[in-house]
């Protein structure tokens, strides 16, 4: 959210399984955010040729595809990824975005995703 205000929480399940022979981990993501429904997809997986991990983001919230790169902390049990996505409310031009994946224990993570604000006159609604 804003600088130097609280951020948006939600709480949502989140189905995950491997693929392609354990390569890769699709996990499909249902819930509420700020208020409407909410679903999103991410796959995941580790590319040997550049030693990081990568990630793709879709979701009802938008129609574009957000793609990232990232590191294991060992320290945190985390992937800080880092990427880009085309930004609805400002002419599709691409915007950098960050997400941090912590493995908090067997059966919960925490996904915390970061971009730029949308601007006031847009709403979650306009996205679509």
């Amino acid at each position: 959210m804003e600088n130097g205000k609280k951020p948006t929480t939600s709480t949502s399940e989140a189905n995950n399984r491997m693929i392609f022979g354990g390569r890769y981990q699709v996990s499909e993501h249902k819930g509420n955010f700020m208020g409407m429904p909410f679903e999103g997809m991410s796959i995941t997986g580790y590319d040997n040729a550049k030693k990081k991990f990568v990630s793709t983001w879709i979701d009802n919230m938008g129609t574009g595809i957000m793609n990232m790169e990232g590191d294991w902390d060992p320290s945190t049990k985390s992937i800080e990824f880092k990427g880009k996505m085309t930004d609805p409310t400002r002419q599709g031009k691409d915007c950098e975005v960050r997400e941090i994946y912590t493995f908090v224990d067997d059966n919960t993570q925490k996904l915390e995703m970061f971009g730029p604000m949308p601007k006031p006159e847009k709403s979650l609604k306009q996205w679509k």
